[in-house]
């Protein structure tokens, strides 16, 4: 009866703040935003309170830097992103009305014979599925934009994120105490040990991936600015800044880039070849270099559910869900993987009726 009245309270805890975040998730971005970049910047103010700077101190230090970043980022990157982001959606229409017209008129010779009397169905159809990718693709930058009350979520992220960075650095310690003692005396060590390997899987993802992002994009950024593809700058930092989606990130910046590569330089097949090597260039050192070092396996989820968990995370709840989706499925992944082991180890999977020397799959 205690154990039910405990799962009772839990699920109806759960529900509560699912209700909560949902109805307050308009304005939870800065607050969410905040907590997570203090816990990202914490490690560093622990390694500076061991070499003797004070927590406060340090804190004013690093909001410091960090105000300075965001500063130089809004006065050298912001502009030239913009521009080119609204740039390209205002050409998105000729860019795919010419991509339409390379994979169809310019080969109709090739394509008459290969699909024949289908050929303006097809035509059609390709037509379609490009309008509706196009309308998606909108929809979704303007959902994005207006779902998180745009003008007001800049000014709170540009105000009020540093001032709950600084408090939730200050007072981490503390608070971290305080959720402590809420847990009951006896179910402490297991809940520790949860919290702790639920520390170990959103650190190691989240810090690891944002290094893997930041590299990405900057490599991408750079490269396809290079090369002459227009608006690389803006591919390249979109390429990396979706990164921390499995496959999602890396076939958008490939699909972007290579559409405009294709309208662009058509038919020099050398910079298309080059725009197309750049990814795979990429692609490899993330696979092989960035994150087996940076983020390795330490979230422990497989890639098709994060990829749900980011979808659903961020259809319900808007942009806050995409930060909280990492985390929440790290956390689950923690207590499921706890409960098969707690599963496998009881009466319910082993049998009641089994003697204490009996193979768990019974006599062979």
């Amino acid at each position: 009866m205690r154990l039910q009245g405990q799962l009772r309270f839990w699920i109806g805890a759960l529900v509560v703040l699912v209700l909560v975040t949902w109805v307050l998730r308009a304005i939870l971005l800065p607050f969410v935003m905040g907590t997570a970049i203090a816990y990202f910047l914490n490690p560093l103010v622990q390694r500076l309170n061991r070499i003797g700077i004070g927590r406060i101190p340090a804190t004013l230090v690093l909001v410091g830097l960090l105000l300075l970043v965001v500063f130089l980022l809004l006065l050298v990157v912001m502009p030239l992103f913009i521009s080119q982001l609204f740039d390209f959606i205002q050409k998105m229409p000729s860019y795919v009305s010419r991509l339409q017209g390379l994979l169809t008129e310019e080969n109709r010779d090739w394509a008459d014979q290969f699909f024949g009397a289908r050929l303006p169905e097809i035509q059609r159809s390709l037509s379609e599925i490009m309008s509706q990718g196009v309308t998606y693709l909108l929809g979704l930058l303007t959902s994005i934009w207006s779902g998180g009350q745009a003008l007001l979520s800049l000014f709170a992220l540009m105000v009020v994120t540093p001032v709950v960075v600084f408090y939730v650095l200050c007072d981490w310690n503390s608070m971290v105490e305080t959720v402590d003692s809420w847990i009951p005396v006896h179910q402490r060590p297991v809940v520790r040990r949860l919290g702790r390997e639920m520390d170990l899987a959103v650190a190691g993802f989240v810090r690891g991936q944002a290094l893997v992002c930041l590299l990405l994009g900057s490599y991408y950024a750079i490269a396809l600015g290079m090369a002459g593809l227009n608006f690389g700058f803006l591919i390249g930092i979109v390429s990396g800044l979706i990164t921390f989606i499995p496959y999602v990130g890396s076939l958008t910046g490939l699909v972007l880039a290579m559409g405009v590569a294709i309208v662009q330089f058509f038919p020099d097949w050398t910079m298309i070849g080059t725009i197309f090597g750049i990814f795979i260039l990429g692609q490899t050192i993330e696979g092989y270099v960035l994150s087996p070092k940076l983020v390795g396996d330490s979230i422990g989820v497989h890639p098709v559910w994060l990829m749900f968990a980011l979808f659903a995370f961020g259809y319900v709840f808007g942009f806050v869900g995409l930060l909280l989706a990492v985390p929440l499925t790290a956390a689950v992944g923690v207590l499921v993987r706890f409960g098969f082991r707690q599963y496998f180890h009881s009466t319910l999977y082993t049998g009641a009726d089994l003697p204490k020397d009996e193979p768990v799959g019974g006599p062979r």
